[in-house]
């Protein structure tokens, strides 16, 4: 999680939401993908730190299944990072901080788990949850 802090970080220095992602191999030593919010510097709404991991260790390891993996992101998925961790066959969401608002990973709605799906994901919430809201919360109020 600290890495994916150190990503939203950049954005928040970007001029962007400050979330971070880092997709990790499956046993967990190699980082495969790393990304933060870009909407801002590229002007694309997909731009989402998750969507940004994602992409970047599929382009690693040469696949778009990412079976086994885990991705660490600072704050709840919303619906399109939801399904794109369902689409990519990630193993493991790990977040920081809830998102009451847009939040689809068991807040607001619970993409992942949807039993309609074929994949879902297992999801541990709440890591370093207090310094992922504090980072959202320091950006927002200087806005």
């Amino acid at each position: 999680m600290r890495l994916a802090l150190d990503e939203a970080e950049r954005a928040a220095r970007d001029g962007d939401v400050p979330v971070g992602a880092v997709v990790l191999s499956p046993d967990g030593t190699t980082v495969l993908g790393v990304g933060h919010n870009e909407r801002e510097a590229s002007g694309d709404p997909t731009a989402h730190a998750e969507v940004l991991a994602i992409r970047r260790a599929a382009a690693e390891t040469g696949q778009w299944r990412l079976t086994g993996c885990t991705l660490v992101v600072t704050l709840e998925p919303c619906t399109m990072c939801a399904g794109a961790l369902v689409q990519s066959r990630v193993d493991r969401v790990v977040y920081g901080a809830r998102d009451e608002k847009a939040g689809a990973v068991g807040s607001l709605w619970d993409v992942v788990r949807d039993r309609r799906l074929n994949h879902r994901p297992e999801v541990i919430e709440g890591v370093l949850a207090d310094d992922c809201a504090r980072l959202l919360t320091e950006f927002f109020r200087a806005r």
